[in-house]
């Protein structure tokens, strides 16, 4: 008897460790794939981070953006070094749009525990197309120049508010805004977006403190370590690939990433 059943607690445990096997190595699939868009594109990696946890590893839509943040500061912060070894981050750009975007990042935390599941990802698939929107805009030719402070903080706000309520870093706005608008060369908009996703995802992943303890972290924490490692070597080879290409290619992805979590949140809710 005592032998049966240890055989059936050596299949359940079989089973569970299979299970959760599966479970580790797609969250290590997941996290690489996120971690290769924010080095290449400097931005983006929330934007997949959310649908990825919401429909492939079952995270209510607050889980997921609260558990993207953690995962999204990790990968954007080893993103960032070699770029700053390399002097291609405008630290006090990112650090004053930081600042300013405080209070609507830490407003949106607040906001977004009051919303429904399906106004957050209604809102967060409008983020995603107006996001790969400004992806296809064309650059403005013309030298490197000063951001004035009155759109500087336009974006910052923005940004802030984005991140508290969705759990996107912000850099899809931050990226056209300096190479678009303010020529700022494409490496440099890629390491100061990956700054500012850092410190934003870092600031409203503590406001969304309240809920740490309802999510289960085993599978952020292994995405993140993935991010970590190929982020780290995406953003240190970045400049070997196309900006172009990159960013039409992210911008046909964001689309498609809309697209199917309006389908889902409507059609089949």
């Amino acid at each position: 008897m005592n032998s049966g059943r240890t055989d059936v607690a050596h299949l359940v445990w079989r089973s569970f460790c299979h299970d959760r096997l599966v479970e580790i190595f797609s969250a290590l699939i997941a996290g690489a794939f996120i971690g290769s868009v924010l080095g290449f594109v400097g931005a983006g990696g929330a934007m997949l981070s959310v649908p990825i946890l919401v429909y492939f590893f079952g995270f209510a839509p607050q889980h997921a953006s609260t558990a993207a943040l953690a995962v999204v500061f990790a990968a954007a912060a080893a993103g960032v070094i070699p770029k700053l070894r390399v002097h291609h981050v405008l630290i006090r750009e990112a650090l004053t749009i930081w600042s300013l975007g405080l209070v609507t990042n830490v407003g949106g935390a607040w906001i977004s525990h009051r919303l429904s599941d399906g106004a957050l990802l209604t809102g967060f698939s409008l983020v995603l197309i107006g996001a790969g929107s400004s992806m296809l805009m064309r650059s403005i030719k013309g030298q490197e120049k000063r951001i004035p402070f009155a759109v500087l903080t336009l974006v910052s706000l923005a940004i802030g508010l984005m991140t508290g309520l969705f759990g996107i870093g912000g850099g899809f706005l931050a990226i056209p805004v300096l190479v678009l608008f303010f020529h700022t060369p494409q490496s440099k908009a890629v390491g100061t977006s990956l700054l500012i996703i850092a410190i934003n995802s870092l600031t409203a992943f503590l406001a969304h403190q309240s809920i740490w303890h309802e999510i289960n972290w085993n599978i952020p924490v292994a995405m993140a370590i993935s991010a970590i490692a190929v982020t780290a070597t995406a953003s240190h080879h970045h400049a070997r690939v196309s900006p172009t290409a990159l960013r039409h290619a992210f911008a046909f992805l964001l689309f498609a990433v809309a697209g199917f979590t309006l389908i889902q949140t409507y059609f089949f809710a």
